[in-house]
C-alpha cells in the first residue's frame, strides 16, 4: 500500500476503530496495514481519542500485553447520556400509546435505528468492566436493543424461544410464572451456550419480572453467570421489586384510568453514570 497522508491516516484509523466497538485491534495489524511506525500509529491514536472525548463520542483504550492493542467503546458523556434519555421520555408519553391492559405501543420506538443505538450505547457502557460473554434476550420485542447492545459489546446475541426449534436441536425447556399467573415456557438450544459463561440479560420492557427470573431460571440449567440485567423499561410500582444487578434506563408508574402514565429516568441514571 502506498504511503498516505497522516490527515487520510486518521480518518481510516477511526472508521475502523468506531466500526469494530470493544475489539481490540493489535499495532501490528495497522503497522502492516498503513506501512507506519507503531510510536507513529501510537500518536495518531492520541489525536483520535482526544477528538472522540472533546465531543462526546465515545474513547479509545489501550490494551497492554501479548494480545493487546487499542480498543474502542462508544460511551458518551453522562451529560450527553442523560439529555438523551430525557428526550426519549416524551415519545412514549403519547396518549395514543396506552393500550388496552396498560400495555404500551414500543415497537416504532424499539425499531429506530437512531434510538435503538443510543439506548444500546448507554447499556454497553454500563456492562463493559463486566466482560460479559454474550447478550442474553427474550423473543422477539426485546431482539433490535440486545442485538445493538451485542454488537457494542463485542459478544455474541442468544435468544431465548417461547417453544423449542428442531432445527435449533436438543433444548432445554423451563416453565416460569408469566403475566397475570399464566404459566409460560422458554426454551434455549443446549449449543447456545457453554458451562462456566457469563451473561448479560438485555430486553425491552420489564412489569412483574416473570420473563427476566425466568432467563435467570434457564441461565442456572446451564451453570451460566448472570452479571447482570438491563431493561429499557420497567414498573415503577409495586408489586414489582427491582431484581439484584438490574440497571433499567427508565421507570415508568401509572398509564391506567384514574393515574396518568409518568416516565422518569432511573436513580443509577440521575446519580451519575
Amino acid at each position: 500500500m502506498d504511503k498516505i497522508k497522516r490527515t487520510e491516516r486518521i480518518a481510516a484509523l477511526t472508521k475502523i476503530l468506531v466500526s469494530r466497538p470493544n475489539e481490540v485491534i493489535s499495532f501490528s495489524a495497522f503497522s502492516e496495514r498503513f506501512g507506519s511506525a507503531k510510536s507513529t500509529l501510537s500518536e495518531d491514536m492520541v489525536i483520535i481519542d482526544a477528538s472522540l472525548r472533546q465531543n462526546g463520542l465515545g474513547q479509545l483504550q489501550t490494551v497492554a500485553g501479548a494480545a493487546g492493542g487499542v480498543r474502542f467503546r462508544p460511551c458518551a458523556q453522562a451529560d450527553s447520556a442523560r439529555q438523551f434519555l430525557s428526550g426519549l421520555i416524551d415519545k412514549p408519553l403519547a396518549p395514543d400509546r396506552i393500550l388496552p391492559g396498560g400495555y404500551l405501543y414500543l415497537s416504532d420506538i424499539l425499531g429506530d435505528p437512531v434510538t435503538v443505538r443510543g439506548i444500546s450505547q448507554i447499556i454497553a457502557c454500563a456492562w463493559y468492566e463486566e466482560k460479559p460473554d454474550f447478550i442474553l434476550t427474550m423473543e422477539t420485542k426485546g431482539i433490535p436493543v440486545a442485538m445493538m447492545t451485542a454488537d457494542y459489546m463485542n459478544v455474541p446475541l442468544v435468544i431465548a424461544r417461547r417453544q423449542s426449534k428442531v432445527y435449533e436441536g436438543s433444548a432445554v425447556n423451563i416453565n416460569y410464572p408469566g403475566g397475570k399467573g399464566a404459566i409460560e415456557t422458554m426454551s434455549l438450544s443446549r449449543r447456545a451456550v457453554k458451562t462456566g459463561q457469563r451473561a448479560l440479560i438485555v430486553d425491552d420492557l420489564i412489569r412483574g419480572g416473570g420473563t427476566a427470573r425466568g432467563l435467570i431460571s434457564l441461565m442456572d440449567e446451564f451453570n451460566v453467570e448472570v452479571i447482570g440485567l438491563s431493561f429499557v423499561l420497567a414498573q415503577d410500582t409495586p408489586p414489582r421489586r427491582p431484581i439484584e444487578k438490574e440497571k433499567t434506563l427508565l421507570l415508568f408508574s401509572g398509564g391506567g384510568e384514574d393515574e396518568p402514565l409518568s416516565i422518569r429516568p432511573a436513580d443509577w441514571i440521575t446519580s451519575g453514570i
